[in-house]
C-alpha cells in the first residue's frame, strides 16, 4: 500500500502519522497526547448535503476511503433535511444528469413501488410522481430520499470504506501554506472534538463552512457590474446581498376538523410586514399576491385550495410542492395530501445565515415564527374561493420531516460563500440574453474543461438587502472544472453551490441535479488526482491529464456536453 508520512500537528515532536492512499478502510484511534479522537482517511467531506453524498459515491467507487460529516442526523441536504422536492429541468428523465443522479431518482420511484400500496394506475406510471406536485416530475417524501441515499452508501459503510459522523460541525482547520492538513469537527450535542486528517478535503456544507476556516479566498453576495461585466449585475457590490433562506415545513389537511394553532407570538409583526424591496413588493408578505419573478414590478396572484380543487388561472400553492397525493395510494393509506411549504410567503427577509452561531440560531428561530404565522394566517384569514376565510383543517405534518414541530431539520440555503476559483462562471457564459449580447450565440459557452452539465433558469429570490426577484432565462450549460479549483488552496474542493460562480450564475447552479453533478465531479477529481499523485489544479491544466480525467468520468456516467438533437 502506498503511504504518505509527515509530522502531525498536535503530537509530540518526532511523532509521525501515516496517510493511506486508496486505503481499504478509514482508521480511528484515540490521541491521548492531544486529547481528541482522530480519524484518518483518503478523503474527508465536511457536510452531508446532496453534493456531498454524490462526492462520496464518486470517490468511493474509485477505491478511496472516505469520512463524511453531517450537522444533523439526516444526510441529503436540500432533498431531505431541508424538505425541498427536486427543482429540475425539462429534459431530466432522459438527459442532462449523471448516471448516479438518474439512479437516485429511479430508486426513489422504485422504493414507492416496492414498499407502498400504490394504486394500479400509479404503479403503472413510468414516471411516477408520488405527490403529483407541479414543481417537479418527482415530488416525494424526504424520508424516502433519505432511505435511498442510505441504501446507495450502505455497501461502503458495511465494508468499512465510508464513515459518516452525524451531529458534527467543523470548527477549526490546520493548514500548511496552500494545503489543508486537518479539520476539527465538534459534536453539536456533547462538544466532543474529532480530528480529521486526509490528503484531500471537500466542502459539502450549505454555507461553505470550510472556506473561512482554511483561509481559502471566497466571496459572498453580489458582485458589481464593473467586476463581472454581467448584464444584470448592480452598479455596486454588496457582500451582504444574499438570497433569502427558507425554513420549509410540511402541512396536511384534515377536512372538517379544527386544528387551529394558538396565535403565534410574533403574528402581529408578520401579519403586517411588507418586504421593503426594489421594485416594490405588492402588499403584505402574508397574502396571495407577490412580485412576478419574471417582471418584479408587476404583482402576481396565487391560489390556495388544500383539497386540490381549481384556483382558476392562479397557481394552487397547495399542489405546487405537494409530496403526497393520497389518490396515488390505496384508500385509507394516507388520510390526506401532504404539501411542503416553500413559498414566497416564508422566504425569510430579515438576515443571512453566514454570521455567528448566535445569529444563525436567532434567524432560524425567527423563521420558525414566520412559518407559524403563515400557518395561522392560512387557518384563519386566507381567502377561500367560496368567499370565506381560513382553512382550519390544516395542520403540521409532524412525521414528514423527522422533527417534533413539522419543520425542516435545517434551513434551505439558496446562496452561501463561494470560492474564488481558477475560473468563474459569468452570466455572459450561460445567460441567454447576456450571451447573445456578448457573442451573438444561442448556445452556452463551450468549456473545454467540462466536468458536467446543468440547466435551470437564473432564479434569484429576493434578499434581506431589499433587492426583489431576478429570474431570467439561461441556456443548457456545462460545468467547468476550473470552477471547482480554488485560486490558491491545492487540496480543497467544493461540492455544491460554493463553487466558482457569481451571485447571478449561482441562481442556476444551486438546484438538485447541478449540485449532484458538482459533488460527483469533485469526488471523482479527488480520487483521480490522488491516484496520479498530483493536484486537482494540475489535472485541469495539463491537457493530457484533463483528457484522461474527462474520458474517465464519461465512462462513469457523467455527461460533459449537451445533446438535444
Amino acid at each position: 500500500m502506498n503511504r504518505r508520512i509527515f509530522i502531525k500537528s498536535g503530537l509530540a515532536a518526532g511523532t509521525v502519522a501515516v496517510f493511506p492512499i486508496a486505503a481499504n478502510a478509514c482508521s480511528k484511534k484515540d490521541a491521548t497526547q492531544s486529547g481528541r479522537e482522530e480519524t484518518v482517511a483518503d478523503l474527508v467531506i465536511i457536510g452531508g448535503g446532496l453534493g456531498a453524498c454524490a462526492a462520496a459515491l464518486g470517490a468511493l467507487r474509485n477505491g478511496l476511503s472516505v469520512v463524511m460529516t453531517e450537522e444533523t442526523d439526516w444526510i441529503g441536504g436540500q432533498l431531505t433535511q431541508q424538505g425541498v422536492p427536486p427543482d429540475e429541468h425539462q429534459y431530466i428523465e432522459t438527459k442532462g444528469a449523471t448516471r448516479t443522479y438518474r439512479l437516485l431518482r429511479n430508486n426513489i420511484r422504485n422504493y414507492y413501488r416496492y414498499h407502498y400500496p400504490l394504486t394500479a394506475e400509479a404503479r403503472a406510471q413510468q414516471y411516477l410522481n408520488p405527490g403529483a406536485g407541479s414543481v417537479s416530475r418527482l415530488c416525494h417524501e424526504p424520508k424516502v430520499a433519505l432511505a435511498v441515499l442510505n441504501e446507495m452508501l450502505s455497501p461502503y459503510i458495511h465494508a468499512g470504506k465510508l464513515d459518516v459522523l452525524y451531529f458534527r460541525k467543523a470548527v477549526a482547520a490546520v493548514t500548511d501554506g496552500d494545503k489543508v492538513k486537518s479539520v476539527t469537527v465538534k459534536d453539536v450535542h456533547t462538544g466532543d472534538m474529532t480530528y480529521l486528517q486526509a490528503p484531500c478535503f471537500i466542502d459539502g456544507t450549505e454555507l461553505g463552512d470550510l472556506l473561512p476556516l482554511t483561509g481559502a479566498e471566497f466571496v459572498t453576495g453580489t458582485e458589481s457590474q464593473s467586476q463581472t461585466g454581467e448584464l444584470h449585475a448592480p452598479a455596486v457590490a454588496n457582500p451582504d446581498n444574499q438570497q433569502c433562506f427558507t425554513l420549509c415545513f410540511a402541512l396536511e389537511y384534515d377536512k372538517g376538523k379544527d386544528h387551529t394553532i394558538q396565535k403565534p407570538e410574533e403574528y402581529d409583526f408578520w401579519r403586517n410586514y411588507t418586504p421593503p424591496l426594489t421594485p416594490p413588493w405588492p402588499g403584505k408578505l402574508l397574502s396571495l399576491q407577490y412580485s412576478n419573478p419574471y417582471h418584479p414590478a408587476e404583482p402576481k396572484t396565487l391560489g390556495f385550495h388544500p383539497e386540490g380543487l381549481s384556483t382558476g388561472d392562479a397557481l394552487n400553492l397547495w399542489i405546487y410542492r405537494r409530496i403526497v397525493c393520497k389518490t396515488n395510494f390505496e384508500a385509507g393509506w394516507f388520510a390526506g395530501d401532504i404539501s411542503l411549504i416553500n413559498w414566497p410567503q416564508n422566504d425569510y427577509p430579515l438576515g443571512n445565515l453566514d454570521g455567528s452561531e448566535d445569529e444563525f440560531k436567532r434567524h432560524v428561530a425567527c423563521a420558525r415564527q414566520l412559518n407559524l404565522s403563515l400557518l395561522y394566517w392560512l387557518q384563519t384569514e386566507a381567502p377561500r374561493p367560496d368567499g370565506g376565510y381560513g382553512w382550519r383543517g390544516l395542520r403540521l405534518s409532524l412525521p414528514t420531516l423527522g422533527t417534533d414541530d413539522g419543520m425542516a431539520k435545517y434551513p434551505y440555503v439558496r446562496e452561501a460563500r463561494r470560492i474564488k476559483a481558477e475560473f468563474t462562471v459569468l452570466e455572459e457564459h450561460i445567460g441567454k440574453e447576456n450571451r447573445r449580447l456578448v457573442s451573438g450565440q444561442d448556445t452556452a459557452a463551450e468549456f473545454k474543461d467540462s466536468a458536467g452539465v446543468g440547466l435551470y433558469r437564473i432564479d434569484l429570490h429576493f434578499t434581506p438587502q431589499g433587492v426583489n426577484y431576478l429570474d431570467v432565462e439561461s441556456l443548457p450549460f456545462r460545468i467547468p472544472l476550473g470552477a471547482l479549483i480554488p485560486q490558491r488552496i491545492e487540496n480543497l474542493l467544493p461540492a455544491c453551490k460554493n463553487l466558482g460562480v457569481t451571485h447571478i450564475t449561482n441562481g442556476c447552479f444551486r438546484v438538485h441535479p447541478a449540485e449532484w453533478n458538482i459533488g460527483e465531479a469533485a469526488g471523482e477529481l479527488a480520487a483521480f488526482a490522488l491516484k496520479r499523485r498530483t493536484t486537482p489544479r494540475t489535472v485541469r491544466n495539463n491537457p493530457s491529464l484533463l483528457s484522461d480525467f474527462q474520458n474517465h468520468i464519461r465512462r462513469n456516467g457523467i455527461e460533459t456536453q449537451w445533446n438535444l438533437s
